[in-house]
């Protein structure tokens, strides 16, 4: 059995933003390729998730959408009342509770077993933010 795990960073520019990540997913996949296993992508953070989904821009500004919706900020939460980093952003971690902080890709034949439409995306919800990290893990065997 083979298993690396690489952390990737990246800079985010919105209050929230969704931001594919699948080709930097794709080249930790291609540096450390196995014939059968599991990519799984984790998020390090409590604000920032992972979503596989259809990028297609449309479809994108309606998850935009759907996500302000869900929690708006500036809606007297308590944890915004006394936040722990300076930031009020409550409706962050509300939205967050229906999202997952990691995502699993199964590998067969050498082969990332995405659908035809599936892109991954990392969901940035308290953005913007100068760095965040997401981590590849490849397991698998060769």
């Amino acid at each position: 059995m083979r298993i690396h795990c690489e952390p990737l960073r990246l800079r985010t520019a919105a209050p929230i933003e969704i931001i594919d990540i699948s080709d930097q997913v794709r080249q930790v996949f291609a540096s450390h390729p196995i014939k059968n296993g599991q990519v799984t992508i984790t998020s390090a953070h409590t604000t920032a998730f992972l979503a596989l989904n259809e990028r297609e821009p449309e479809l994108q500004r309606d998850m935009l959408d759907f996500l302000r919706g869900l929690a708006p900020p500036d809606s007297g939460y308590r944890h915004d009342r006394n936040p722990v980093d300076g930031r009020p952003n409550t409706h962050s971690h509300l939205i967050g509770l229906f999202m997952n902080a990691s995502e699993t890709i199964l590998v067969a034949d050498g082969k990332l077993l995405l659908g035809e439409w599936q892109s991954i995306f990392f969901v940035e919800l308290d953005g913007p933010r100068q760095e965040r990290e997401f981590r590849v893990q490849v397991s698998g065997v060769i």
